[in-house]
């Protein structure tokens, strides 16, 4: 699976393209190793992150607290702090939710 997991001291990081403003909230796949989610939410006042947050908190079956955007709040391209999660766990919840090693 060609995504970008690193490992952190706290869990491990992973790359995220968010595109807001969908008509569905629902992973989109992979891109340049970056995990593509969308959400309907539009990209205002922090709404499409917390839409991104509680997706990803519901996919993953991980608490709200675990989970916080470290760079590119105002972008669309974002960095995921997962706390207590290594990237092995990580790659399995992704394998989980249908993703596919390639």
């Amino acid at each position: 699976m060609d995504v970008n997991v690193v490992p952190h001291p706290e869990g491990c990081l992973v790359d995220l393209k968010a595109q807001p403003g969908s008509r569905k909230t629902e992973f989109r796949g992979l891109k340049g190793g970056a995990l593509k989610v969308s959400v309907t939410e539009v990209a205002e006042k922090g709404k499409a992150n917390k839409a991104i947050l509680s997706f990803l908190r519901k996919a993953w079956g991980l608490k709200g607290s675990q989970m916080e955007i470290v760079s590119g709040q105002a972008a669309s391209q974002k960095r995921l702090l997962i706390r207590n999660l290594s990237p092995e766990q990580l790659l399995q919840l992704l394998k989980d939710c249908g993703f596919k090693d390639e």
